[in-house]
């Protein structure tokens, strides 16, 4: 009871920042109509999101809440805790001193299913990454354990996972700052499929992949830079596409990601700095996208606060206007 008390009272910010812009007569339409960012003011790193059966929309995110935290949401802008996916005798132990980190959440068949990256930071060739699964998207999620790890694969750094499905089959990607790589995944999608190649699509300058298929072209989401040092984080959320799932994939004029060329979706600006590892794209009941992705807040360094901005697409190319995170925007539409 005392944790829900102290997410909401940290929640109110953007409340109060909209109240406080009012008209003297109680406030106005407009105001109703926009949310403010950070969504979330407290730490909810790597967000990932899902919709259930529910009609609620389910977000996920690093444990920086201890054994990772689930909140839920019909509109996006205003979010209630729900409780972790883990508990202490639950949570995942292959990397038994190990955080949770950059969890996906998926629904495969009839079961929420979650990818995970779990870690001690530095250990590079010990981390890996897991899958947990439940009956509903609140969970409790059961714990299937390590799908693989670095020094098994010979693959540096394997953390961030990223599942999806296209044409019939299921795939893995993964990676931070060693290079993006990718796989296909067994039936069930709950371990890597036997002698299916792993192909690297990115080169060393990127982490926290998503991939967005639209109009025929596949788009590589991943971030740059330094996620975790406070207001001097230079996270930058960055995008490049492709014609095929496992690339090339490439910048506006052609130079190819495996070699660390790419667009900026969202860098800084005087408010926001480490804008990165953004969530799936969600459309409102207009067709609008929408991102979530966190942010060093420069009023209040403390931690990654969740952000969330509208994508815009312009001649086959994501954009967030201005390329930096918004103050005060339109909510989406339900």
């Amino acid at each position: 009871m005392m944790l829900r008390s102290l997410f909401l009272l940290m929640a109110v910010g953007c409340s109060a920042a909209l109240f406080s812009q009012s008209a003297p007569d109680g406030g106005s339409d407009n105001d109703e109509k926009q949310y403010c960012n950070p969504v979330i003011n407290y730490s909810l790193p790597d967000p990932t999101v899902i919709k259930g059966e529910d009609g609620y929309f389910y977000l996920y995110a690093t444990e920086d809440i201890k054994n990772v935290p689930i909140h839920r949401s019909k509109d996006l802008v205003n979010w209630d805790f729900v409780g972790t996916a883990f508990s202490k005798t639950t949570r995942p132990t292959f990397e038994p001193k190990g955080g949770i980190w950059a969890p996906d959440i998926n629904k495969i068949g009839n079961r929420y299913v979650l990818y995970y990256s779990m870690s001690v930071w530095g250990g590079e060739w010990t981390c890996g990454v897991g899958v947990a699964v439940a009956n509903q998207p609140e969970g409790p999620f059961i714990d299937h354990g390590k799908m693989f790890r670095s020094n098994e694969i010979k693959i540096q750094n394997c953390i961030d996972p990223f599942y999806i499905e296209d044409n019939g089959k299921k795939y893995l990607f993964w990676g931070s700052f060693h290079g993006i790589y990718g796989t296909e995944l067994t039936e069930d999608g709950l371990a890597l499929k036997k002698d299916a190649p792993i192909l690297q699509i990115a080169g060393n300058a990127y982490e926290g992949t998503y991939i967005h298929k639209r109009d025929g072209y596949y788009y590589l989401f991943a971030s740059i830079g330094s996620c975790c040092e406070g207001l001097k984080s230079t996270y930058t959320t960055v995008v490049g596409r492709s014609e095929n799932l496992f690339g090339p994939y490439v910048d506006k004029s052609g130079r190819p990601m495996l070699e660390n060329n790419h667009e900026i979706l969202i860098g800084k600006n005087d408010a926001f700095v480490g804008n990165g590892h953004n969530s799936e794209i969600v459309s409102d009941k207009n067709g609008a996208d929408w991102v979530f992705y966190h942010a060093v807040s420069t009023a209040n360094p403390s931690g990654r606060v969740l952000m969330l901005d509208r994508v815009y697409w312009q001649d086959g190319w994501p954009y967030v206007q201005g390329s930096t995170p918004s103050l005060k925007a339109d909510k989406p539409e339900f």
